[in-house]
């Protein structure tokens, strides 16, 4: 769905709006808490802007080694210098807008967490004309400054995260488009200098902004200090000196300048090792976890509990999603729970399961392809129009708006209400797709048996939508190969359910009619209205039929009144597909 249909939703979710939302003066630390300048609790609900000034290759469909230099790289090898920066200015121009961050505000959210990239804002070391000095470009800092200005109007509250350091951070290469073939930030000493002069041009050019809410100064540091052959991205580190170090020299730096702002610091590992770092070295400092694919427990985050009470400083989770609706919701529930604000991790990549999706094209995958080695080179024209349609569809009016992700973040993990996903009016007759079965939690708007990722607590625990397609709850949906723009429910098991909020506009007897598709065995499909069985229907291959291809199977003479009602479907016996539910309403005699 595209931004300009979004208006009925945005009333829908206005309706329920958590409190928070509105900045009052410098943020600060005040023992266990975030508070703002009367004191007052702040529980930041936020999204990170990944792929807007860092292109991390699986945002872009490039799987492996997707550094955002070698995918430009590749794209220059195709169209040229001039042409592979026309592309990056539309992709920088359009990916993030004022309107982007007014839905935002509009949807439920109080922050941003700003992913910089250091090439944006000063040169790399080995291309600065004079050994040493630090040449400062203004497309980084304007584009902050704009940002800025967008959060202001909206008092939300922007936070600077230094994602792709000088040199690069760690040995995940992508996270920071780091040139494995260079020293790193950790060996070259020209880097850290330029990344400590960074942070404290930042805060000289923002001290006296209140709606700046913090630095989050290292982005996911992962590096093996004390054992790299076996331990390359540092997560049993025991002492992080280099880390700790470079953490205080950047604090240093800043409190130079400007003794006002939250400093935000991020452990080893990924953002969660803290061995050897602790206790703060700053009274206005808040630690940083990161939390992907694993159980929503307290066990889970124990670990920054206990540092937040042993070291009487707050916690933030500055990164965290990738995954299905269910754990959204549940990951929400458990860090407001515990008074942690969040971070979701991102608003929009060429991917479904976040608020915004960018359209792709066949002319951009060919050149996706092409860099990652799975086909021939397109044309140069055709690889341009590509690539300059697919900048043009990161901006929001383009984009396609997920709102069952909205509303997991936002509405669910306080409520067990359902919403109609869409308008279901039938006069006479009318065909429900099978996918848009009612907004909410799992056990409310729909039964499913594997509805997330959970693969570090166990990586047997790989459910959620496994087609990646359309919707992002537990629900399996894919894509129609034979009808563009259609999705069906797919591995329908036994004992899910879906429900449907439907208006019927005239009463009377109908036949419902499913169009579902056998699975291996024979399945059955059941069928309530308000909670009151209507009958069954066997889910069989006609003799005739393949496996696989769409039959419908019907209910005669099924009274519905005027008016709401719900529809739940059952897999009694699951394993089969289910494409639509038609209504058609009987003559009267």
């Amino acid at each position: 769905m595209k931004l300009k249909h979004v208006t009925l939703f945005l009333l829908i979710t206005l309706s329920f709006k958590p409190s928070g939302s509105r900045s009052q003066g410098f943020l600060r630390a005040k023992g266990t808490q975030i508070v703002n300048q009367k004191g007052e609790n702040v529980l930041l609900r936020g999204i990170g802007l990944g792929g807007w000034m860092l292109q991390e290759g699986y945002m872009l469909r490039v799987n492996g080694q997707g550094q955002q230099h070698k995918i430009r790289a590749g794209i220059e090898s195709l169209i040229g210098p001039q042409r592979t920066q026309e592309f990056y200015d539309a992709w920088l121009d359009n990916h993030t807008t004022k309107a982007d961050i007014d839905s935002l505000k509009a949807w439920g959210f109080n922050s941003v967490r700003l992913p910089m990239h250091f090439n944006l804002y000063t040169l790399p070391v080995e291309k600065e004309p004079v050994t040493g000095q630090h040449t400062w470009l203004e497309k980084g800092f304007a584009m902050t400054d704009s940002l800025l200005a967008w959060c202001k109007a909206n008092k939300m509250y922007l936070i600077l995260d230094l994602h792709a350091a000088p040199g690069g951070q760690g040995n995940d290469l992508n996270i920071s488009d780091r040139d494995g073939s260079k020293p790193s930030l950790w060996e070259s000493e020209p880097d850290r200098l330029k990344t400590i002069a960074l942070w404290r041009k930042l805060a000289e050019r923002y001290q006296d902004e209140p709606f700046i809410g913090a630095y989050d100064i290292l982005n996911e540091p992962n590096y093996g200090f004390e054992d790299p052959e076996n331990d390359k991205n540092g997560l049993k580190e025991q002492n992080n000196v280099p880390l700790k170090q470079l953490l205080q020299d950047i604090t240093k730096a800043i409190r130079e300048v400007d003794g006002r702002h939250i400093i935000i610091i991020e452990g080893n590992g990924w953002g969660n090792n803290y061995n050897g770092m602790l206790p703060p070295w700053d009274k206005n400092m808040v630690l940083s976890f990161h939390k992907y694919w694993n159980l929503n427990d307290t066990k889970s985050i124990q670990h920054i509990l206990d540092f937040r009470q042993k070291y009487n400083v707050p916690v933030w989770l500055g990164e965290t999603g990738e995954n299905s609706n269910v754990w959204f919701t549940e990951a929400i529930r458990l860090f407001e729970k515990n008074n942690i604000g969040w971070s979701w991790w991102p608003l929009k990549k060429l991917g479904a399961n976040n608020p915004l999706e960018i359209p792709s094209n066949d002319k951009y995958m060919r050149v996706i392809n092409y860099i990652s080695g799975k086909g021939s080179a397109p044309a140069a024209d055709m690889a341009y129009e590509g690539l300059m349609e697919v900048a043009r569809a990161t901006n929001i009016s383009n984009n396609i708006l997920h709102r069952d992700v909205i509303d997991a973040m936002i509405r669910q993990p306080f409520s067990e209400k359902t919403l109609p996903f869409k308008n279901n009016t039938i006069t006479n007759t009318g065909t429900l797709d099978a996918v848009d079965y009612d907004l909410g939690v799992n056990r409310a708007a729909y039964f499913d048996t594997d509805t997330a990722n959970y693969r570090i607590s166990n990586p047997k625990w790989v459910g959620g939508n496994r087609g990646r397609v359309y919707r992002n709850d537990g629900v399996d949906i894919v894509a129609d190969s034979a009808n563009a723009g259609s999705y069906y429910v797919t591995d329908f098991a036994t004992g899910e359910w879906l429900k449907y909020t439907v208006n019927i506009t005239l009463k009377g007897k109908y036949t419902l009619s499913f169009l579902a598709a056998p699975g291996k065995v024979p399945g059955k499909l059941a069928a309530t209205i308000d909670g009151k069985p209507i009958g069954q229907v066997n889910v069989v291959p006609a003799k005739e039929n393949k496996r696989g291809e769409w039959q419908a199977y019907t209910l005669k003479n099924i009274a519905l009144k005027n008016g709401r009602q719900t529809l739940r479907l059952f897999a009694a016996t699951g394993g089969f597909d289910l494409k639509a539910i038609r209504f058609e309403k009987s003559p009267v005699p």
